[in-house]
């Protein structure tokens, strides 16, 4: 039966591209400043025909409250049995610089035998591998399915955190597989079972009226683009780790480890840079908080006057380690910025985004099918990994759906490089992905049997 299933799955390999080349080619931002909204309502739309003819019921669009549409469907479950819920999102991160790119970015290209374009692991290889689970079991489900594909995850602005709570018994289920992550490597297979936290800020700091000629008044006159570079450079200590006041900022990992060597290859560290930071790779990357300077508004290079810069502000991202609050995190980064800042000059924070920690339980039968379907796959027992990634609906759905189990997979392996240029993702993970999905969906119908 395993060896049936996976012929059927490695026989739909060219329809799977297919649908991975139509979805990368749908610009489906979901930031109308940089994309038509059009776009993502064409993904969405997309998503419903696709999963209506892999067999789900129901399939429709929902509002939620940040004015995304999240698909949702559903397979009712045989008598007995368990439910199942797959995630997944729609969305995809801008392609930040087109001419870092080789290929273009919204055009699905076969290099090296990887298929390259923006979304094709985070997360659009994770719809495929969906597709391709469901497709190759077609009627011989085991298990109840309900289904969420996101629209607005990558721009983190909550709409299907806050439409969960209202809407429960649409999503409702025993074992709801994220389908947003990846395995350590590919062909080892992996789950995710902690995930960092996430505190966004905007500073701004502002030293004079207005920008002023630099050969009259520079010297004494406070240049805000210099006291903002100090006060970014004061959250981080001599060796680059992250230190803000009244955070601790020293945790360790206890799990399996990530080498450094391999970090710096997957990363793509220059020859001759060094690690920031202290402790080991999985230290530094799932048990102590992080900070990212993510964007500097300042007078660009070409263009730029003979003036001293009268403002100057910048968006910085705190991750936050399971074991700290979020909310914690962010008031001391904030009092930490407003206190840092030289000469005096005034500081204001703007609070963005929030979302808390998580770890997940794995002790129950989600995870002992998991395991056997990642053997059957893999022939690897299940790694266990932390994710250096922040998805606050984890924790929503941790508090609305209490005794269910959350497993965090997916194709996103640290070759992909989501959210940079040239993301790509191996087409042995979708196929080999897949097939776990499909003896995962199997296994655990046995468990209840």
């Amino acid at each position: 039966m395993t060896d049936d299933l996976a012929a059927r799955i490695a026989a739909l390999m060219p329809r799977a591209k297919k649908d991975l080349a139509e979805l990368v080619a749908i610009t489906s931002v979901a930031d109308p400043r940089q994309y038509p909204a059009e776009e993502c309502r064409k993904a969405a739309d997309w998503v419903v025909s696709a999963f209506t003819d892999a067999g789900l019921r129901n399939v429709r669009l929902e509002p939620t409250p940040d004015g995304s549409l999240a698909v949702l469907g559903e397979r009712p479950a045989p008598p007995g049995a368990p439910t199942v819920l797959l995630y997944c999102h729609y969305d995809v991160q801008p392609p930040l610089d087109d001419d870092a790119w080789t290929s273009p970015p919204f055009e699905l290209t076969e290099r090296d035998g990887r298929w390259y374009g923006r979304g094709s692991a985070d997360c659009k290889g994770n719809i495929v591998m969906h597709l391709t689970a469901l497709r190759a079991l077609g009627d011989d489900i085991p298990v109840g399915l309900k289904f969420v594909a996101e629209g607005s995850e990558e721009q983190g602005t909550g709409g299907l955190e806050a439409f969960v709570p209202d809407h429960a018994d649409d999503l409702r289920a025993d074992a709801l597989l994220i389908c947003d992550t990846g395995n350590a490597a590919v062909g080892v297979p992996t789950a995710t079972t902690t995930l960092r936290g996430l505190a966004n800020v905007v500073v701004t700091v502002s030293t004079l009226a207005g920008n002023i000629h630099s050969g009259m008044f520079g010297g004494p006159a406070p240049d805000a683009l210099a006291a903002l570079i100090r006060l970014l450079d004061s959250l981080r200590d001599e060796d680059g780790g992250t230190r803000v006041d009244g955070l601790d900022c020293d945790g360790a990992w206890d799990g399996v480890q990530y080498d450094e060597q391999q970090f710096r290859t997957d990363a793509g560290v220059l020859d001759g840079v060094r690690l920031t930071g202290s402790g080991t790779v999985a230290d530094r990357l799932w048990a102590k908080p992080a900070v990212t300077v993510l964007g500097i508004d300042c007078p660009p290079v070409v263009g730029s006057a003979a003036a001293v810069p009268a403002t100057a502000r910048a968006r910085v991202s705190l991750r936050v380690p399971p074991g700290i609050d979020a909310k914690a995190a962010r008031a001391a980064l904030d009092a930490h910025l407003r206190k840092a800042a030289p000469w005096n000059a005034q500081v204001t924070v703007e609070d963005e985004s929030l979302g808390s920690p998580f770890r997940a339980a794995t002790g129950g039968k989600a995870y002992a099918a998991l395991d056997r379907a990642a053997k059957d796959v893999y022939g690897k027992e299940l790694a266990f990994l932390g994710q250096g990634g922040s998805i606050p609906l984890c924790n929503v759905l941790a508090a609305t759906y209490p005794d269910a189990e959350i497993v965090l997979m997916g194709v996103e392996e640290p070759r992909c490089l989501i959210h940079a240029p040239n993301e790509s993702v191996d087409p042995s993970e979708i196929e080999h992905m897949a097939h776990v999905e499909a003896l995962f969906l199997r296994h655990y119908g046995a468990e209840h049997a």
